[in-house]
């Protein structure tokens, strides 16, 4: 499996700004990320706490498909530009996107 990780900061702006992101972030951006072809599944976590120290980040995507191809294809259809172009009205600058391949070594 390969995984797309999306890795949101908190805006600037405080609290209002936050319900701001993710009030569009559900009502707009996931609907579009959902028509992507080849995507297994989308969870959507917030982060709660940063063991030993703090952090800036607010909420983690992870997107799953069933290997690279599947994830190079999903990225390069239409309905992952859309989404882009949302993220970038709605995040912009708040998102770092991580690949994430199974290690056949752990056992996964």
């Amino acid at each position: 499996m390969t995984t797309l990780l999306a890795l949101y900061r908190r805006p600037e702006g405080g609290d209002e700004a936050l319900a701001t992101f993710l009030r569009r972030y559900h009502a707009e951006h996931l609907p579009l990320v959902a028509a992507t072809p080849g995507l297994r599944g989308t969870r959507v976590q917030r982060v709660e706490q940063a063991l030993g120290g703090d952090t800036d980040l607010v909420m983690i995507t992870a997107m799953d498909f069933d290997d690279r191809v599947a994830l190079d294809a999903g990225l390069a259809s239409d309905a992952m530009r859309q989404g882009g172009r949302n993220l970038r009205d709605i995040a912009p600058g708040l998102a770092t996107f991580l690949v994430l391949e199974d290690d056949p070594a752990a056992g996964g």
